[in-house]
C-alpha cells in the first residue's frame, strides 16, 4: 500500500515531467518508469485524483473515451 506522501511526490515528479518535457500525462508517467525501472503497475498505484483527472481529460480530447 503506498502512502499520501509517496503519491504526492509521484505527482510532483509527474507534473514537472509534463511541463518540462511538455508530453501527455500517460507520456510523462511512462517515460518516468521506464527511466527509473518502476513497474508500470506500481505507478498506477502512485497516481492521485489530479493525475487521474488529467488523464481521463486527455482521453477524452483524444475520443479514447466518451464525454458525459
Amino acid at each position: 500500500m503506498t502512502t499520501r506522501d509517496e503519491r504526492n511526490k509521484f505527482s510532483a515528479v509527474i507534473e514537472e515531467r509534463i511541463i518540462k518535457d511538455n508530453v501527455s500525462t500517460m507520456e510523462a508517467i511512462v517515460n518516468y518508469c521506464e527511466e527509473t525501472g518502476l513497474e508500470l503497475e506500481v505507478a498506477g498505484s502512485l497516481v492521485n485524483s489530479v493525475l487521474k483527472l488529467k488523464i481521463e481529460d486527455e482521453a477524452k480530447k483524444l475520443r479514447y473515451l466518451k464525454s458525459k
